[in-house]
């Protein structure tokens, strides 16, 4: 039985879950809440619930594709009060307010859309994401604060959460703890991936698992979060937040190298445009990555 564990959040992450569940026997997600931004900003601050968008799209990825509600989450409306919210960030609302546990409304969600793994959040408590961003000497510099912010800012030097001791929900730090593979990426470098290993916890967890790490590198640079980063850059980034890795996975001709000092495998994972990872390539590439 093959137990995989995918951590990150937005367009990547789900990304890797379509993936994934074409050959994990057991899958869990660990998904950024830092996210302060369109619908999942406006239901945070006025619910206190984690920003449900990211938990969103990624249980719409382990969703059953023929179920009507998969669309139905994704529906966005345009105008009104409700313009600019997805409905499925509503669903999760009105679940965590009913039942009064967030946890327990991804999974009753989870399984109104038939989903094929788990999807939980990094952590249950509100948090604000931090960067510390190098100043024009390269050392010092300000401290900016709010994903948003952060994902527009260029020379982070590394990103906390605030609160710094957020607990992460015990979900996920057993299916770690049980993991045969953890995938990291692709996404957002800081605003995502990391905003994940910042949980002290996870972190934690991840130093501990015996699962194999692979990181799924990026296909081009996201400006300005990254600009300038080849695949050394983004390891880097990754050990100062103490996460070591055991493998990079890169599709070819996509970011330059660098210096690497760990495996790196590099398979055609793209789809035909360029625009974005290939379910079955990256599927079948991280399943010959398994031990």
């Amino acid at each position: 039985m093959v137990k995989v564990v995918a951590l990150g959040g937005g367009h990547g992450l789900a990304a890797t879950l379509s993936a994934v569940r074409r050959y994990a026997d057991e899958l869990c997600a660990i998904v950024s809440v830092a996210d302060d931004g369109g619908s999942s900003g406006r239901l945070r601050a006025a619910f206190g619930i984690p920003p449900p968008g990211d938990l969103r799209k990624c249980l719409v990825a382990l969703a059953d594709p023929a179920s009507m509600w998969t669309s139905a989450f994704e529906h966005r409306f345009d105008a009104g009060e409700l313009e600019g919210h997805a409905f499925g960030n509503l669903v999760l609302a009105g679940l965590a307010a009913s039942t009064g546990d967030f946890e327990v409304a991804l999974a009753e969600a989870g399984r109104l859309l038939g989903a094929t793994g788990r999807v939980v959040p990094a952590t249950v408590e509100p948090v604000v994401l931090k960067a510390a961003v190098r100043g024009a000497g390269g050392d010092g510099g300000d401290s900016i604060t709010g994903q948003v912010a952060v994902g527009r800012s260029e020379g982070i030097a590394g990103v906390s959460l605030v609160p710094a001791d957020a607990r992460a929900p015990d979900a996920a730090l057993d299916a770690l703890a049980a993991a045969d593979q953890v995938v990291l990426g692709p996404g957002s470098l800081f605003t995502s991936v990391l905003a994940v290993v910042a949980v002290p916890a996870i972190r934690d967890a991840l130093a501990g698992t015996p699962g194999r790490k692979v990181y799924v590198c990026n296909l081009r640079p996201q400006l300005p979060e990254t600009a300038g980063y080849d695949v050394a850059a983004h390891v880097d980034a990754l050990r100062a937040h103490g996460l070591d890795i055991d493998v990079v996975l890169c599709h070819p001709d996509s970011l330059p190298l660098g210096l690497l000092d760990v495996e790196c495998v590099q398979r055609p994972v793209a789809r035909p445009d360029g625009t974005g990872h290939d379910p079955a390539l990256l599927a079948a590439a991280l399943r010959d990555l398994l031990r």
